[in-house]
Parts: structure tokens; sequence; C-alpha cells
């Protein structure tokens, strides 16, 4: 199993892309330390997977006093972490005339600010075990769209993190590397859409533009990515940013070959 024996703590996992890779790294292994801000799902996660496999903490990352007592909390459930995982993200819906100062500050706390300081406290721990971080960004961390403001700009600070943090933690055998995801299936983005009045089984209707393969990402396929890079084969790669999409993000060009009429 190509996580076995590592411990490895991903924040926001009790749902979406998190709860996958929450998933998939005890199939190859690992004992995983969950986290979320709901309970009764976590701890329920908990006890499908197994308490010999993982733990549960729970907590707001938007608190700038908790990623230190995460971090203790994750060494204290398994006696060690090799690998963070930072997955949580708020994606609050916002253009620029309706993104007041509280919300571009909740946003960039818990997207940017926590990551940073979960590696902080992580670090001396990190640095022990040679371990690794996988940052979990998105392709809009480039521009985004225009109701992603706050989002977008917290996904540009990350991507940057991770590439400073890899050439200043190179020497500590610690290695920094980021999962930048496109448009991806999880249950939340269903609803979403829904509530944008696509209608059910809208995933079946995209135009082929928008999914050459025939399909979204699933969960499943950024978890399948994720064993990578958490894992000791991609050792000693560190400051890589993946795009994890389906058509190229620079130079793009949409195939609407038969649509122009000029």
């Amino acid at each position: 199993m190509r996580l076995q024996d590592q411990v490895i703590l991903i924040t926001g996992s009790t749902t979406g892309i998190g709860e996958f890779m929450a998933r998939r790294f005890v199939a190859e292994g690992a004992k995983v330390i969950l986290h979320g801000r709901d309970a009764a799902r976590g701890e329920a996660l908990r006890k499908e997977l197994g308490a010999d496999k993982a733990a549960f903490c729970q907590g707001n990352l938007a608190d700038a006093e908790y990623p230190a007592q995460l971090a203790a909390d994750a060494i204290a459930a398994f006696g060690k972490v090799d690998a963070l995982v930072n997955n949580a993200a708020l994606t609050n819906r916002a253009k620029i005339d309706e993104t007041d100062a509280a919300m571009f500050d909740r946003i960039i706390g818990v997207n940017a600010r926590a990551p940073m300081l979960l590696i902080r406290a992580l670090l001396p721990e990190l640095k022990k075990n040679r371990g690794v971080v996988l940052n979990i960004g998105s392709v809009l961390a480039h521009c985004g769209q225009a109701n992603l403001l706050a989002y977008s700009m917290s996904k540009g600070a990350l991507m940057t993190m991770t590439r400073n943090l890899a050439d200043a933690l190179g020497t500590d055998r610690v290695r920094v590397n980021q999962l930048n995801v496109g448009w991806t299936l999880t249950e939340n983005e269903y609803q979403v859409k829904l509530g944008d009045g696509l209608g059910e089984g809208w995933p079946d209707r995209l135009p082929a533009y928008a999914v050459p393969m025939g399909r979204l990402l699933m969960p499943e396929d950024i978890a399948a990515a994720a064993v990578y890079w958490v894992g000791r084969e991609s050792f000693p790669v560190t400051g890589t940013v993946a795009e994890l999409e389906q058509y190229p993000l620079i130079g793009r060009y949409t195939n609407h070959e038969g649509d122009d009429k000029n």
C-alpha cells in the first residue's frame, strides 16, 4: 500500500474532496486525522473508518488561535504527523460590490491564513519526519470569476505560499506542493448549481467544451492524485503547482468547430 504507516492530517475532511481523500488514504494504509466543524458528521466518518485508522478534531479555522490547537491535537492522536493536507476552504460567492471587509477577512482567514499557521505549528514535526504539505488550491487562483473575487484571491495567496515555503523549507527536507483543482462535482457543487437554476441532472447536460472528456472531475479523481503527492513516491519534488483540469489554462481555445456562422 502506497501510504503504509503514514499519519496525515486533512482539514475540511468530513465532506467533499476532503472526505474522499480520507477514505482513499486509509485504503492506501495511512492513518488520518479528520477535521471539520460538524461533530456528528466527523464522528460518524471516524467510526466508519475505524478508531485505529482515524481520529477526528472539531474546530473552526476562522479562529486564529485554532490552528495551533489542531496541530497539537493531531500529533497527540497517533503520536506523529507525516503529512498535512490543507483542504478546508470557504467558497462564498460575491462580486466586488458585495465583498465587504468582514467577508474578505473571513475567507482569507480560513483559506490562506489558517494553512500558513498550521504549517508553522507543525513545522518541528514535519522537519523531524521529512514531512510533506499538500495544499488544495483552485484553477481560479490564476484569475477567477467575477462572483468569486475573495475566494480567487485567497487561492492565489495559497499558491504563492506554496512556492515560497517550498523554497524556504527545502534544506529542512520539508516538501510543499499544491493541486489546483478544476470544476469538480461534489455534492455541494451539485446543490449550488441547482440553486443557480440548472435543474436536476445538470451534469449530464453540460456542453462538450466545458467537459471535453465527457464528464466533470469527481472527488475520487482528486483523491487519487493526492495519494502521489502526500506519499514518499513524490520525493524529492517540491514547489510544484499541478493543475488538475481538462484543458490547458494557458492558451486555451474552446473548441466550437461548426458553431462559427460567419
